[in-house]
């Protein structure tokens, strides 16, 4: 089979590596798209290994059909269409991944752009709503609102008739962002994002904070927290290191809370089968009912998966950016 392999110069090319099977507890599938995170980056750049054990191909989310199943596998069949979150791999012709790390395509969603959700859809649920606890009337605080993260935190935390404020760099993703659902749309570049927080809140702040910059955001973040609000941070484009001041986190019993999705073990307490079960159980349902929808911002063939990356690193783009895998 063919895959993107990492050169030892940083350059990406489309190469032939070995076939994979399915073990016995996985799903092999032939992939028609691969979606791209800023994680695939990283680890292009040798930055982030994936995990032990893990596919050392790029890649972890991708929309295609059901090729083989392992012995033990049941519920799934062959030449069914489907989605899947990865530990890697993705950026192939195939990929075999846990079974329980499998969901079908909702049947509003083409194949080419079901690998938009995977990846965005367990991160925004089990840190919104899993690790906040985001509920109705609540306000959220939703740091890069036009990425691919944020334009589905955006459409699920309306869902959930919550209150949504956004953050991003130009006008033009702030009105995606408002035609999303953002009821407030802060360009960080012009604004105090933690004083036009507190403005639209009366002065009580965000519940929620979600929150990809890490250290550069830290302080900022927690002084636009409300009482007893809700820190989650999952990203550090910022940086990873910076000072707290308790005094105010213990002042409005605020929290903190760092996490991880790609490290997760499949099962287990807050594993990966909970979360992707979790998904199609309340995430599915609100795309086919149409309140939210995979946000594409650009598509490639695999092959240009260089150009793809230097696309999503130069921030010009909103949502997901995908790589077709050709027949």
């Amino acid at each position: 089979m063919r895959a993107i392999s990492v050169q030892t110069s940083g350059q990406l090319s489309w190469v032939e590596v070995p076939d994979i099977e399915p073990g016995e507890s996985e799903v092999l599938i032939a992939v028609h798209t691969a979606g791209i995170n800023r994680a695939d980056l990283l680890q292009a750049a040798g930055k982030y290994p994936p995990p032990p054990g893990a596919s050392e191909i790029l890649g972890l989310e991708v929309s295609g059909t059901v090729a083989a199943v392992g012995a033990g596998v049941s519920g799934w069949t062959v030449g069914q269409p489907v989605c899947a979150l990865l530990a890697g791999g993705g950026y192939a012709e195939y990929v075999a991944v846990p079974a329980e790390q499998v969901m079908p395509i909702p049947e509003s969603v083409e194949i080419r752009y079901a690998a938009a959700l995977p990846e965005v859809a367990c991160t925004v649920w089990s840190n919104l709503v899993m690790t906040a606890g985001l509920s109705a009337g609540e306000w959220v605080l939703i740091h890069g609102g036009a990425s691919g993260v944020g334009s589905h935190a955006v459409q699920v935390a309306r869902a959930l008739d919550a209150r949504v404020a956004v953050t991003a760099g130009t006008r033009h993703k702030l009105e995606l962002c408002r035609e999303l659902g953002a009821e407030v749309t802060i360009c960080y570049r012009e604004e105090d994002f933690v004083e036009r927080v507190r403005a639209e809140t009366d002065g009580a702040g965000a519940d929620v904070v979600l929150d990809i910059m890490g250290a550069a955001y830290l302080g900022r973040n927690v002084d636009a927290l409300a009482t007893d609000g809700r820190l989650v941070v999952i990203g550090m484009q910022g940086g990873r290191r910076a000072e707290l001041d308790l005094g105010k986190l213990v002042a409005k019993r605020a929290a903190v809370f760092g996490t991880a999705l790609r490290g997760r073990p499949v099962t287990g307490p807050h594993g990966k089968a909970d979360i992707v079960r979790a998904v199609v159980e309340n995430v599915w349902p609100m795309v086919a009912s149409d309140q939210v929808r995979p946000v594409v911002g650009a598509e490639f063939p695999i092959q240009e998966a260089q150009a793809a990356h230097e696309l999503l690193a130069s921030g010009d783009v909103y949502g997901k950016v995908l790589l077709c895998v050709e027949d």
